[in-house]
């Protein structure tokens, strides 16, 4: 094999890595349903575009979590 074709596969896992993080991260937003399914959609179906348009225009806010120090009893 040519080394190409590793530089091609290893483009494509990082690609499918941060696509995996950028749903993650739309799914713990505080955003509606609705629009997490969007995005969601967007993301899977066209993959390099829409990160790109989810990393401008995508939901900002993600979901705390209740190890945030204002959650914990002291």
């Amino acid at each position: 094999m040519q080394i190409q074709h590793y530089v091609w596969i290893a483009l494509a896992v990082i690609l499918l890595l941060v696509e995996l993080w950028a749903i993650r991260s739309v799914l713990r937003s505080t955003k509606p349903w609705d629009s997490k399914g969007v995005w969601v959609v967007v993301i899977v179906f066209v993959p390099l575009l829409g990160l790109l348009a989810w990393l401008v225009a995508g939901p900002k806010g993600s979901a705390r979590t209740l190890s945030e120090p204002e959650h914990q009893q002291r």
